[in-house]
């Protein structure tokens, strides 16, 4: 597996450089002609650079392909009105439960307000990084690790599938059906679009769901063998059982950004795998839970 390089320059008040890659030609013409007033502001206070961390002046030339690295300007954010109670933290590692409405990392509109910079602030680690993402609705257990040298045992860890999940779903519809139900299909989430998808194919997710509680009573643990994109609320919308406040799956519903009185009932419960670096079991759990 390639590593990319550090970024050029550190990151400043829990947020790393933005990531350009250029068209290639007179780097200070491409960036007016892209970005316009923001770009030249930056220009000419010194701040853009290359790879190698050389300021980038009206005489750079680079070539198609090639990065610069700048600080974004951060979007005007809604505050999520959420802690992120922490549930384990020592040398190496960072693990937290996640409140629904908080994004693990920036993407899009959300920057600030992200669980990665909001802990970098909150608890002086730079370099924290997440080893693994929970989508921005769904609230749980969120591990991150504390220096760069980290990162890529933890989170090859994941990306190898050798950590057991375990997920708490609700669901006001009627179940039909036996359960347990192992679940396989190809889900695929199309360039552009909200939702993800099943589409006939191999199948490349796997999910086990157990109904939980008294009959009928809406409550499911969901252990998932794979990780695709939306798999859980794909899987159980796919069996008429909708996640309750899921703003996305069987249809999209139009939710504003600061309206959070309806979470996604969906939780990352638990997490154990054998730690990479010390060869020590590890289990966190979640200490929020759905009523029974």
């Amino acid at each position: 597996m390639t590593r990319r390089r550090p970024a050029p320059l550190p990151v400043r008040d829990g947020l790393g450089p933005a990531r350009l890659r250029l068209h290639g030609g007179p780097v200070a013409e491409e960036l007016r002609a892209r970005f316009g007033a923001v770009a030249a502001a930056k220009l000419a206070a010194g701040g853009v650079v290359t790879a190698d961390g050389v300021v980038v002046d009206e005489a750079t030339v680079l070539p198609a392909g090639a990065h610069i690295f700048w600080y974004r300007d951060l979007p005007d954010e809604v505050p999520v009105p959420f802690d992120i109670p922490l549930l384990f933290r020592d040398d190496d590692l960072v693990v937290v439960d996640k409140p629904h409405f908080l994004a693990t990392m920036p993407r899009g509109r959300h920057v600030a307000q992200t669980a990665l910079v909001r802990l970098r602030r909150e608890l002086e680690l730079p370099e924290l990084s997440p080893a693994h993402r929970l989508d921005r609705l769904t609230a749980g257990v969120l591990l991150f690790t504390t220096r760069r040298e980290l990162r890529g045992p933890y989170q090859t860890l994941f990306a190898r599938g050798a950590v057991r999940k375990q997920y708490l779903a609700r669901s006001s519809a009627q179940p039909t059906g036996e359960f347990p139900r192992l679940l396989r299909s190809r889900i695929v989430k199309p360039r552009g679009s909200l939702q993800a998808v099943e589409v006939p194919g191999e199948p490349n997710a796997e999910t086990l769901v157990e109904a939980l509680g008294p009959p009928n009573g809406g409550h499911y643990r969901l252990t998932p063998r794979t990780g695709r994109t939306h798999q859980l609320r794909v899987h159980l919308a796919s069996l008429g059982l909708p996640i309750d406040g899921d703003p996305l799956y069987p249809e999209i519903t139009e939710v504003a950004p600061d309206d959070f009185s309806t979470p996604l009932q969906l939780l990352a419960q638990r997490l154990e795998f054998t730690d990479p670096v010390t060869g020590r079991p590890r289990c966190f759990a979640s200490g929020r839970t759905f009523a029974l």
